[in-house]
């Protein structure tokens, strides 16, 4: 099992350069993170539509997809992320990726540099 954030499954759900080698990285592996993946996965299609119009109809089934992909949604502690979220200066969204892997001992799989920094390496 893997935990994986939304840079990282964004990167796959709409075809991003990176999202062939998070593809490899994640193949096999039974996928967890908490909700807030569905919304930010949202938020990145809505930026990409604003950004790129004619593109709209596509994009909007590759979010169809990526909200159709078997992930485990995993309920957080929002205490403890917020704890963690002041200790590690990390947004609250990323920190409850970090308290997430760091609650089930998972790998964190992310393209974000800064809280691929606070994350346990395996």
């Amino acid at each position: 099992m893997v935990v994986i954030d939304a840079s990282a499954f964004g990167a796959v759900a709409f075809g991003e350069p990176a999202g062939a080698a998070i593809r490899d990285r994640i193949e096999g592996e039974r996928l967890t993170a908490p909700m807030v993946l569905r919304f930010e996965l949202t938020h990145i299609a809505r930026t990409k539509t604003l950004t790129r119009p004619p593109e709209t109809l596509a994009i909007a089934r590759m979010l169809d997809t990526a909200l159709a992909f078997s992930v485990v949604y995993t309920a957080v502690d929002f205490a403890a992320v917020l704890r963690l979220a002041v200790d590690t200066r990390l947004s609250a969204y990323d920190a409850s990726y970090l308290w997430l892997s760091r609650h089930l001992g998972a790998p964190l799989v992310t393209l974000d540099k800064k809280l691929a920094a606070h994350a346990d390496p395996r």
